[in-house]
């Protein structure tokens, strides 16, 4: 897709970065930050802008920046600052505590640019001598240094997804392979990873081999046999990637061998055993005539063992066998009509309202809904009463203007520190429905977050809580909250948790999904997208709802435009 504003205002804020380390002009920073401030206060789209020196904030300079980026999508005022700028310096904004200021302050009096100049500066005392860098900053620092070199066994799926997107578009451009998947831990789209796994079924292994080892950001190569290929690629971190080559007619049981867990394989394993067969990767042995077996796929491979096809997800030695001898209505992609938690340029998303309207129908949906920021968020450019108002009117046009689909007009509320709403009942009761949220205060304790959620749970026009633990996989635990009873009180007022599909979230994880539904909890899948690309994340949100065993009846956007409008009537 092309450029959106949200790239403009990153290409600005990058820019003010990259002067602010160069140690340039205060003014001509804060002109480049000033012109982002203004096009995210902007309620247009990118399409919508004709003339960007009307924005008040943005001069003759910024305009020309901004209008090379949108002509060309490269900007040659950043191509010269990352030629000025060592690449090193820009790793340091990685550790807490270190801005664009201070790490100018670092490069300019002690020629500091990279991570090892840094660590060897904070050892022999000269950081601690710069005016502002005292002892405990010192050894802060290199506490951060110490966590960051260590990177982790397993990464989360957000660091992952990116990069088996690329790989992906490098194996579609191989002729000589007739299919491919990922497997292991990615395809069933675990929380974190530890190495990536790719099937590829050709004839002709010895070319796809020599291909895959010119891939881009190749770092190392760990093996290259026959039949399996290992390379570290290099990304933000070191990922190692293993890619299996195997004759097409044992694509289907390399793969089902390669994605299951552990337990899975042996429980399969065992269920072949009482069919006095054998499995394995090249097929299924008869253990009388020793003649293999092989399945065009999945599908058939499990319906050889008397079983339904069991999604990659519950793959999980977990009683999935078992079950899945008969049909078992677990949710799937197809059974979503709509997406209840986005964002536009209203407050910090991308596109405009009907850019969003015109790219759900694109996907077949029956429904949306606009759930901008609340007033309180200023930094996401919420909406106070009278802009959610305004905002209100325009869906109301745009729902005259489109008869295939239905814009529900809601908000995503903030749950204040102190326990009270952003918007007062009367207000609330002008919306269509209301999503609470909790994005400020992390750091209260358990009694004091559970008030919070315990008001907006109470309260008859909240409908439904986003992302209900606030966790950032891999980057923050989220706030202290008693998950058990924030179920209970939600089944008790009959409101609906959310499962946030961005995979920085999987918030609800399909532990608390699948005790949701256990007690009869409502729940949503939303992308709470702040751009066209991030609508597609729902297909992650239905991944964590298959792993908790949910069933399309459970979550509210599997329902009719009809049936949710009566249910959001009826809750309050």
């Amino acid at each position: 897709m092309g450029k959106n504003k949200k790239d403009i205002i990153q290409l600005l804020e990058k820019i003010a970065l990259y002067l602010e380390i160069k140690g340039e002009n205060p003014f001509k920073i804060s002109a480049y930050r000033k012109a982002a401030q203004a096009l995210e206060r902007d309620e247009r789209s990118l399409n919508e802008i004709t003339d960007f020196k009307k924005i008040k904030g943005i001069g003759a300079g910024t305009n020309t920046v901004i209008r090379e980026f949108v002509e060309t999508g490269t900007s040659e005022t950043l191509a010269q600052l990352e030629e000025d700028v060592p690449k090193g310096l820009l790793s340091l904004l990685k550790l807490p505590g270190l801005g664009g200021k201070r790490i100018a302050q670092l490069y300019k009096e002690l020629e500091i640019t990279d991570m090892l100049s840094l660590k060897t500066a904070c050892d022999d005392g000269t950081v601690q001598q710069l005016p502002g860098f005292g002892k405990k900053t010192v050894e802060n620092i290199l506490a951060a240094i110490e966590a960051h070199d260590k990177q982790p066994d397993r990464l989360p799926i957000a660091v992952m997804l990116p990069i088996v997107e690329k790989l992906e578009t490098y194996l579609k451009e191989i002729p000589e392979i007739d299919q491919f998947s990922q497997a292991g831990s990615i395809r069933r789209r675990k929380e974190t990873i530890g190495d990536l796994d790719f099937i590829i079924a050709t004839n002709e292994k010895a070319v796809v081999k020599e291909t895959l080892l010119q891939i881009d950001g190749l770092k190392d190569i760990i093996a290259q046999g026959d039949t399996k290929v290992s390379v570290t690629i290099e990304a933000d971190y070191d990922v190692n990637v293993d890619f299996r080559l195997i004759d097409p007619d044992e694509f289907t049981t390399t793969l089902h061998h390669f994605t299951g867990s552990k337990d899975h394989n042996i429980a399969m394993r065992q269920l072949a055993k009482q069919n006095r067969e054998k499995i394995n990767e090249y097929g299924v042995i008869d253990e009388k005539t020793g003649k293999v077996q092989t399945f065009p796929d999945e599908t058939a491979f499990f319906q050889h063992f008397g079983l339904h096809y069991i999604p990659p997800e519950l793959r999980q030695g977990a009683g999935e066998i078992e079950a899945f001898k008969a049909h078992v209505p677990y949710i799937k992609l197809s059974d979503v009509r709509g997406d209840l938690h986005m964002h536009t340029t209203w407050s910090d998303g991308a596109q405009s309202i009907e850019e969003m309207v015109n790219h759900a129908r694109h996907l077949g949906y029956e429904y949306i809904g606009i759930t901008d920021h609340s007033k309180f968020l200023q930094v996401a450019n919420g909406l106070n009463e009278t802009r959610l108002r305004r905002q209100k009117e325009e869906i109301d046009v745009l729902n005259e203007k489109y008869s295939d689909i239905h814009i529900f007009s809601g908000v995503e509320m903030d749950i204040l520190p102190d326990g009270s709403l952003d918007f007062s009942d009367d207000f609330l009761i002008e919306m269509d429905y209301v999503i609470g949220a909790i994005h400020s205060a992390f750091n209260q304790t358990e009694a004091q977050i559970m008030n919070r959620l315990n008001r907006a749970l109470e309260n008859p026009y909240v409908h439904m809580i986003a992302h209900p633990t606030g966790r950032l996989i891999g980057r923050r635990d989220g706030y202290q909250v008693n998950m058990e009873k924030v179920l209970e009180k939600a089944k008790e007022t009959g409101t609906i948790l959310e499962i946030n599909a961005n995979p920085n979230r999987f918030d609800l994880s399909s532990e608390w999904a699948r005790l949701a539904q256990e007690m009869g909890v409502m729940l949503a899948i939303n992308s709470d997208a702040h751009n066209f690309e991030m609508m597609a994340h729902v297909q992650y949100g239905v991944s964590v709802a298959t792993a908790g065993w949910i069933q399309p009846e459970t979550v509210l956007n599997t329902w009719s435009t009809d049936r949710i409008k009566a249910f959001f009537k009826a809750h309050e």
